[in-house]
């Protein structure tokens, strides 16, 4: 075990609390950031791959709703009896790890059900949080894992990664000729 992985296995339930609250607030934050920029970009460009680039808006949307549904909800309470509705295999096909992004709208959904597929994702992913005690966050789990090999380390991820896109969003909004939002 590394020192990483030790050092999770110490944590006293109060401790797992605590950094629990800190990534949800982190989760808000970066969540309301992606908003913040999908409001200010126009639903006509979501599908269009600027010259160069290897993704879209709307794939960047499709899959921080999957990687969230990964993260927060499948990962610490595993497969729900509506997640199939939710993230059906076809849309984690098209916007999951390794997939390519499509600059065909009328194969994917539209701009506004990406919208209310990630608003829908983050609300029951939130309510999962909210509920989660500390036990079972320390549970493990199996590679691959993000940060640490346990339920936690989803969830301190979980805001790292949508960091991560917000970043590539603002990316392809200036490819757009859009002005930077902050």
């Amino acid at each position: 075990m590394s020192t990483e992985e030790n050092k999770t296995a110490e944590l006293t339930p109060t401790q797992t609390t605590e950094m629990l609250r800190g990534a949800i607030g982190q989760i808000k934050f970066a969540r309301n950031y992606t908003l913040e920029l999908l409001a200010k970009t126009p639903q006509e460009l979501w599908f269009k791959i600027p010259e160069g680039m290897p993704t879209n808006v709307a794939w960047q949307v499709g899959h921080l709703a999957v990687s969230q549904y990964g993260l927060l909800m499948f990962r610490i309470r595993g497969r729900g009896p509506d997640d199939l509705e939710l993230i059906p295999g076809k849309f984690r096909k098209a916007y999951g790890r390794s997939s390519v992004p499509s600059d065909d709208p009328l194969s994917q959904p539209t701009a506004d059900e990406l919208l209310a597929r990630l608003a829908q994702v983050h609300e029951q992913s939130m309510a999962v949080l909210d509920a989660v005690t500390p036990e079972v966050l320390l549970e493990p789990v199996d590679m691959p894992y993000a940060a640490y090999p346990n339920k936690l380390g989803g969830v301190l991820f979980c805001p790292i990664h949508e960091g991560i896109h917000a970043g590539q969003l603002g990316v392809l909004r200036r490819m757009h000729g859009l002005e930077p939002v902050r």
